[in-house]
């Protein structure tokens, strides 16, 4: 059940008060006795900070995989280099095989 904070506009009585969300506004104040007791907007009781909350916890531990590499790439060092000659060709056979 969410917890709501209410405050008086007449004495400025101040209450926060567990509702559920299906139950009626309370309009009378406790202190006063009037019908200025107002629900106040208030900011959520939870933050949710950082990347990927949800991918780190409950993981049992471990690092979690998120397919980025800290380290350098495999095969980036060749990426940048000269490309390799092409192999030789293999030899092709004459068209003599030498039986006639």
């Amino acid at each position: 059940m969410p917890i709501y904070a209410y405050r008086c506009e007449e004495c400025g009585f101040a209450k926060d008060v567990l509702q559920k969300i299906s139950d009626p506004q309370l309009t009378d104040c406790p202190t006063c006795g009037k019908a200025s007791f107002k629900k106040q907007l208030t900011a959520a009781g939870f933050q949710l900070k950082g990347t990927g909350w949800y991918a780190t916890d409950f993981r049992g531990g471990t690092a979690p995989a998120t397919g980025v590499s800290s380290g350098p790439v495999e095969g980036a060092a060749k990426a940048d280099a000269a490309p390799a000659p092409a192999a030789p060709a293999a030899a092709a056979p004459s068209g003599n095989s030498g039986a006639d």
